[in-house]
């Protein structure tokens, strides 16, 4: 684009200009964040970035829709973080405000733009400085369904990308808070497979710190259960197993479903792999039949990769404990040739998993 005609499109979305110029500069930088070399154009001028910024609040609602919708569209593109990361305070008050029609979308722009982790530092620095840190965001997360209140979905990605970072799952994870539990029933949240997942990847990212294990199976959160129930199904199963399960999977009504959403069903399994890494934690997910919600679970499952993800975990579940000086999976250094064999196998399972999608029927 000529320099000369980068400038007019600027000087059309500021304050001064007619609400039709505002209005036509906001949809053309919407369509030129459409594509990736838009977004590329979009990013290397600062300036774009922050009039879309200051768009966002322009008091035409169809202007600062159109902003906020660029903005969500330039947040993926990982150079941008420099040219929107002033735009962090005014994202963040739209997310944070009282019933802000565009929340959503200043939510999503967040959460793209966290996806990267220099990027989410720089928003967990600007949440320190704009609302104390990351409390505030729990607290829309629990009220985002409140009356009057637009819904809030991308709360659950934008969690879960933030808690990629250590300083993230700090927080969610100091015991004085009670964060981490203010997250527990949003693993079966109906509403919005956006949301619950996020919340599960959450909930995963957190269960890498294995030093907070066996706080995080004890009563004090007792994360299992919000694990395994979306994983389980309306079987019966005999009295002596039963006896094994926590409370909250014993006697599940017949209408009982299990989690539609197969990556999520993935990242539930992956989250109580992790919770197996020590021996601690491997007791207390065996002993609290954790087994036999997984055997139904393997029975019922199409997926090849959940399929998968459940046998790596019914193997360890029902393997020998390792060796003394090994009990911490997650310290164990595996040598070079058997890494080697197992990306191989993983480069085998991914090709097959691709062949057996590539031969099914279409839909109807």
């Amino acid at each position: 684009m000529e320099e000369q005609a980068a400038r007019e499109l600027l000087a059309f979305l500021g304050p001064e200009a007619r609400g039709d110029l505002r209005s036509h500069a906001a949809r053309g930088l919407l369509a030129l964040s459409g594509d990736a070399a838009g977004r590329q154009l979009l990013a290397s001028r600062p300036d774009w970035a922050a009039a879309l910024a200051a768009s966002a609040g322009d008091p035409c609602a169809a202007v600062a829709r159109d902003a906020c919708r660029a903005l969500v569209n330039l947040a993926a593109e990982p150079a941008a973080r420099a040219a929107l990361t002033p735009a962090l305070p005014a994202l963040l008050r739209r997310l944070l405000g009282p019933a802000d029609p565009l929340a959503d979308l200043a939510c999503a722009a967040l959460a793209n733009l966290a996806r990267q982790p220099a990027a989410g530092r720089d928003l967990l620095a600007a949440l320190q400085r704009e609302a104390g840190g990351l409390a505030p965001l729990l607290d829309a997360l629990c009220r985002h369904a409140s009356p009057g209140r637009p819904p809030l979905h991308g709360l659950g990605p934008l969690l879960a990308n933030l808690s990629q970072l250590p300083e993230a799952r700090h927080f969610l994870l100091d015991r004085a808070r009670c964060a981490v539990q203010r997250l527990l029933p949003y693993t079966q949240y109906a509403d919005s497979a956006l949301l619950r997942g996020g919340v599960v990847g959450t909930l995963r990212n957190c269960c890498f710190d294995y030093g907070h294990h066996e706080w995080l199976l004890s009563d004090q959160v007792d994360v299992l259960p919000f694990l395994l129930l979306p994983l389980a199904g309306p079987e019966e199963f005999p009295e002596d197993e039963m006896e094994r399960l926590p409370v909250d999977l014993q006697y599940l009504p017949p209408e009982k479903q299990r989690e539609p959403d197969p990556d999520i069903r993935k990242m539930l399994l992956e989250a109580i792999l992790l919770l197996t890494a020590t021996k601690p934690g491997r007791q207390v997910v065996r002993q609290r039949g954790t087994y036999f919600i997984l055997r139904e679970l393997h029975k019922w499952e199409v997926d090849p990769g959940v399929r998968t993800a459940c046998e790596k975990l019914i193997q360890v579940l029902i393997g020998d404990e390792p060796e003394a000086g090994m009990e911490n999976l997650l310290e164990v250094e595996i040598p070079a040739e058997v890494e080697e064999q197992l990306q191989r196998l993983d480069r085998e399972e991914e090709q097959r998993e691709r062949t057996a999608s590539g031969s099914q029927a279409p839909q109807g």
